[in-house]
Parts: structure tokens; sequence; C-alpha cells
């Protein structure tokens, strides 16, 4: 009986590991989708608060792109939060900025203070991101990895998709102030339940910050957006720091960053180690995901709406709705691409995505102010399915290319692209419509929207062609796994 009951014992402790990590992911994800919701939600807005808050188009998408481009600065920092923290530590630091910078907006007086809510809020969304990526990897089981991304990436595609649905139906009837105030208790809610059920196992090292990292960083990616955000306004004239003198700084800000990483991730002191760089498999996926973000933020999140609204002149909440359709596909798609990519791999599945994603995003450069809106809709759900069957795939191909100790900088380069990817083409975007539109106020018209989108479609077509070097699936036989491992193992010590 002993012997039996010992067994039941055993056999219990193995279903809960599974289970256990089941409802740690869960937590992890529930948080991130409320979270990430907030990159697009004010999309639909940006009618709205250039007239409310009397600022231009161009500046007012900073609320967007500021938001990205602040993730963009905190996420190589979280590589050091993740060894000197527990995850509950982050976990409770990431939702209760969250929570506090949606306060902050919902109480905004102006657009500065709004602005400053927004970036308390992105300081909380980037700490998010890479903690639940790199518990993915250290929870789950590398062949059932590709489905469980497939659920991430409903956080990370879905929600930005969504935002703007949702934030249309809450300006037609509210106003925008209660897109923060919606979203406030949704987030308490998630604090508290991660209060209690986040535990994760972990050990800490005290590892040093790297100040300079950091700042090289803020300057880097902060002088590029600000720059390009700044071209589409008056030619670029009145600004205290010229447009392109900003680009010029970050450019080289960046170029200092990369060279100072190189040089401590020979000691293991970088604030983000770039060795996953070395990694053909990660740098092509890292290279499209980079594009697929710049469309899917910059053209399907932020041109999309604008042009529905000034163009077509349909109201906030029909905009909202004319992009549900394609947020519901891509959500559909993330657990099914993510199982035929445990069987598959990635290549059969990037390749056509990429084409649908080029093709739906030319398709949009045809639309005029007398498009019907159901052609509209239809072009979008194209374009949000390439984009399904491309972001699993990339996701799951690019930190399953990477040894084990490199996972977590890897979902920090990769999350850091991603965001920086978004607001980069948010800004250009942005700013190619503003520069090629004729209204004295500046307001994206048609000829510029036509423009952007044809900007949108040549970084379509670019995507397809990199989608043509994604590695074919390994036959059983190959010997690409102890490859990579080798790899591995020669970069680590030529790092030491």
């Amino acid at each position: 009986m002993t012997a039996t009951m010992g067994a039941e014992s055993e056999e219990a402790d193995r279903e809960a590991g599974p289970r256990r990590a089941a409802v740690l992911i869960a937590v992890l994800v529930v948080s991130a989708f409320v979270m990430i919701l907030n990159e697009t939600i004010l999309s639909v807005a940006l009618r709205d608060l250039t007239v409310d808050l009397d600022v231009s188009t161009t500046t007012v998408q900073w609320l967007t792109s500021g938001f990205l481009v602040t993730m963009a600065v905190v996420i190589p920092t979280t590589g050091f939060l993740l060894e000197r923290f527990t995850p509950r530590q982050v976990f409770l630091a990431s939702l209760t900025l969250f929570s506090a910078g949606t306060l902050i907006s919902g109480l905004a007086p102006g657009f500065a203070v709004l602005l400053a809510g927004r970036l308390v809020q992105a300081c909380g969304t980037a700490v998010m991101l890479p903690l639940l990526m790199t518990s993915v990897m250290r929870l789950v089981p590398a062949e059932r990895r590709g489905a469980t991304m497939g659920t991430i990436t409903i956080v990370i595609a879905v929600a930005p998709a969504v935002g703007p649905t949702i934030g249309g139906a809450v300006l037609a009837s509210l106003g925008w102030r209660w897109m923060f105030w919606i979203v406030l208790p949704l987030s308490v809610l998630a604090l508290v339940i991660g209060a209690v059920w986040m535990r994760l196992d972990s050990t800490t090292r005290s590892v040093p910050l790297d100040l300079v990292s950091v700042l090289l960083s803020a300057v880097g990616f902060g002088g590029v957006l600000y720059g390009l955000s700044s071209l589409g306004e008056s030619g670029g004239g009145g600004h205290p720091v010229p447009p392109w003198g900003a680009i010029t700084v970050g450019v080289v800000a960046l170029g200092g960053f990369v060279v100072r990483q190189l040089r401590l991730q020979r000691h293991d002191r970088a604030l983000l180690d770039l060795r996953p760089l070395t990694y053909r498999a990660f740098s092509i996926a890292l290279l499209l995901s980079a594009l697929l973000f710049m469309c899917l933020l910059g053209a399907a999140a932020i041109l999309l709406p604008l042009y529905l609204q000034t163009v077509l002149r349909t109201s906030t909440f029909v905009s909202g709705l004319a992009v549900l359709p394609g947020g519901l596909v891509l959500g559909l798609l993330g657990r099914p691409v993510g199982r035929l990519f445990d069987r598959v791999g990635a290549r059969p599945l990037v390749i056509p995505g990429a084409l649908a994603m080029a093709v739906s995003l030319w398709l949009f450069s045809a639309l005029g102010p007398d498009s019907p809106l159901a052609a509209v809709i239809g072009i979008h759900v194209l374009l949000m399915a390439g984009l399904g069957l491309m972001m699993t795939p990339l996701m799951t191909e690019s930190l399953s290319a990477l040894p084990d100790h490199l996972h977590s900088h890897g979902s920090a380069i990769l999350s850091t692209l991603q965001q920086v990817a978004g607001a980069f083409g948010t800004a250009v975007f942005v700013t190619v419509a503003s520069l090629g539109t004729a209204a004295p106020s500046g307001a994206p018209g048609a000829d510029g929207l036509h423009a952007s989108f044809m900007v949108a479609g040549g970084v379509g077509v670019l995507a397809f062609v990199v989608s043509l070097f994604v590695r074919r699936p390994r036959q059983p036989g190959e010997a690409g796994g102890a490859g990579s491992a080798e790899h591995g193992s020669s970069q680590k010590s030529g790092g030491a």
C-alpha cells in the first residue's frame, strides 16, 4: 500500500508541474493582453484628440510612438531585471507601473500629462513582454512551444489589432478618458490575481546595471523617432531640436550602444547581449519580425483608421468595427498556426504569409475616396491572415535557435526591435502622409495616405524577399541541432 501511495504521489507531482506552468502562463498572458491593448487603443481617437488637445496630427501620434519608443528603451534593461529580481517582483512592479500610468492618463488635463501617463504605462508594459516569453521558454517543452507561442500571438498581435475597435466603441458613446477608466479596474484586477498566483522558482544574482548603456539606448531610440516624427510638422521647422539633428544624434548614440555592448559582453556585463545576432535563423526571423511590426502598428493600426475617418468619412465607431474582423482572424489563427509550426517548421508558413502581407498593402494603396467599405475590410482581413501565418513561427523560430543561456537576451532583443519597428513604422508612415498632403492643416488626406500605403507596400515586398531566406525544416537524421549547440558554445567561449 505504501508503494502504491508513493507511486500515486509521484504521478500527482508530475501532473502538477504542467498544471502549475499553465496557470502561470495564463496569468502572464491575460495581464499582458490588458497592457498591450493600450498600444493602439487611442489610434481611432487621434483626430478627436488633435482638436480636443489643440495639437497637430504628427504631435498627437506620439501618444502611440512615445509608448513604443519608451518600451524600446526599457526592454533592454529587462535582462538585468530578470537576473537581479524574482519573476514575482518584476511582475508586481510591472502591473503597478501600468496601473499608475493608466490613472495619470485618465486624469490628464492636457497633452503633456496624457503623454506622461502613457510613458509610465509603457514602462510597465515593456517589462511584461520579455518576462512572458522567457517564462514560456523555461516552462514549456520544445515540442509544444509553437502552440504556446500561438497563444502569445493573441497578446502581442491581436491586442493591438482590436485596440481600435474597442477605442472606437468607447469614443462613440463616452469619451477618450473612458479608454483609461475602463482599463484601470482590469489592470488592478490582474495585479491582485498575479499577487496571489504568480509563483515561479528562480535564482537571482547581483549584477551591475550599466547606466551608460541605458543612456545611449534612450538617446539613440528617442532621437531617431523624435526626428522622424518631427519631419512631418511644418516641414520640420519650429522645433527646439532640428529633426535631422535628432536623427543624427540618435544614430550615433545607437552606434555607441552597440560598441559598448560588444565590449561589455566579453565579461558577461552587457545590458543587452548581442550574441544572439550571430545565429542566422534568429537574425532572419528578427528582421522579418521588425518588418511585420512596422506594417502591423504603422499601417494597419494607425494609417487605416486615419483613412477610414478622413477619406471615407466614417465615424470612430464604424472605423473601429471595420478592423474587428481582421483582428478576429489574427486571433483565431494563433494556436492552429502554432501547431502547424510544430509539425512543418516556419518556412511553409512564413513565405505565403509574407506574400499575403505584401499584396494586401499594395491593395491598400489603390484605395480612394470612392472605395467601398467592404473592400477595405476584405483587404484588412487578408493582411491580418498574412501576419497570422508569420508571427507565431517567427517568434518561436527565433528563440528556439538560441541556446538556453541566451534566451533572456534573445527575447529582449526581439521585443525591443518589435517595438522600435512599430514606432519607426508609425513615424515614417504618418510623416509621409503629412508631407504628401496639400491641406494647410497638415492632416493626412487621400493623396498623403496613398503615398504612405505605397511605402508600406514596399516594406511588404522587402519582407517577402527576406522570407525566402527562412531555413527549411530539418529532416530526421540531420545534424542541425548539434551544429547549433556547437555554435552557441563557441560564441559563449568567444565572448568570454
